[in-house]
């Protein structure tokens, strides 16, 4: 079964807060902030076992505990159905994961108050400090690829691909582009709305940097929410809208929303599985991330849980609507975690344009 994040027939959207807020057994939601987690009851195998039901494993009722995260709601997506599967053959660990962004799930990562941080981005040195500064190690999980995608509303006939000026000239800060006909004569004059990623998002850091030339650098008189499901819903019920978020939320929901292609000088592209694998989605394929606590991954049920999440995450992850690293990446990955390798492989800006395939080796 193919995870729904945005309509779960047991759970209902919470818009600006938390991502789900399930009455099924397999979830349980709360707080309408977008710092509140969505609960998700699940277990972590322990070794070999690390199954799910549908596989034939026995559950395991032994291993308990408990794990707590934080951060992108881009990443959610993939944590929600591993933790979904886990809860399948697991029962007694427990599993929640709020949706307060990439920036802002750092802020609680680093001081200690989670122990599993989802990241749309590479973490900064500022949060690397933090994390220093109160005793925090972490280790770094490449998870994904994601292409952020820009939208507008079905009913849009007239965009089909904008150039990445273009969107710079919308989106840059000082911009006072409120009509489609400001963009393109050709356009209609319609009222432009937009809505994009809150300041706590690793989206908003990530599209700012590649689009406008700096991180952060905005224009702020637009809808904005570290909840990508808010953001769904505003472009969905707007004839006038652009917005942009991470590729799964417009795969999800595709039939609410019509995909733009982007022209960064050679042509408009369009994001989708290959053109996001092989890189030709410029400038906005991206990796995503799951970080650990060092002390958390001593506990039986990270380990199990980390385990899990390398060996099924690759099948989960094309469910949920994104795309898979290549297997070498992945085997990396639980190589660093094995062997508790802490701190980032993004040393410097230029890491960021880098393959994975050059920086987890």
């Amino acid at each position: 079964m193919k995870p729904s994040f945005l309509f779960h027939p047991f759970s209902k959207v919470l818009l600006g807060g938390a991502l789900l807020a399930s009455i099924a057994t397999q979830f349980a939601g709360c707080g309408p902030n977008s710092g509140d987690a969505a609960n998700t009851t699940g277990a972590a195998s322990g070794g070999n076992s690390a199954m799910s039901s549908a596989e034939g494993g026995a559950p395991n009722t032994q291993l308990t505990g408990q794990i707590k995260g934080d951060g992108s709601s881009t990443v959610f997506p993939i944590t929600e159905a591993i933790a979904e599967e886990f809860g399948k053959q697991n029962p007694n660990v427990k599993v929640t994961v709020g949706v307060s962004g990439t920036g802002g799930g750092f802020k609680k990562f680093g001081a200690g108050d989670t122990v599993l941080q989802n990241a749309s981005r590479p973490i900064k040195s500022s949060e690397s400090a933090l994390a220093k500064k109160n005793g925090i190690e972490y280790i770094e999980i490449p998870i994904a690829y994601d292409g952020l995608s820009v939208v507008v509303n079905p009913k849009n006939t007239w965009a089909k691909c904008l150039t990445t000026a273009q969107l710079k000239k919308i989106w840059d800060t000082g911009s006072k582009i409120n009509n489609w006909n400001q963009i393109d004569p050709s356009f209609p004059n319609r009222p432009l709305k937009l809505y994009g990623a809150g300041t706590d998002s690793g989206t908003f850091d990530y599209f700012t940097d590649e689009i406008n030339g700096e991180e952060g650098r905005s224009r702020s008189d637009y809808t904005a929410s570290e909840d990508d499901n808010t953001l769904v819903q505003g472009v969905s019920r707007d004839v006038g809208a652009l917005g942009y978020f991470g590729y799964a939320y417009y795969e999800e929901n595709k039939g609410k929303l019509k995909l733009l292609e982007v022209n960064h000088g050679d042509g408009c592209v369009a994001p989708g599985p290959q053109t996001i694998t092989t890189n030709k989605y410029q400038p906005l394929s991206r990796p995503l991330f799951i970080y650990i606590e060092r002390k958390a991954a001593e506990k039986p049920e990270m380990q199990a849980f980390v385990k899990y999440m390398l060996d099924k995450g690759p099948a989960l992850v094309k469910q949920v609507g994104y795309v898979p690293l290549p297997q070498s990446i992945y085997d990396a990955a639980k190589k660093r975690f094995e062997a508790r390798t802490v701190g980032s492989v993004y040393k410097t800006k230029a890491d960021s344009s880098k393959p994975l395939t050059a920086l987890f080796k």
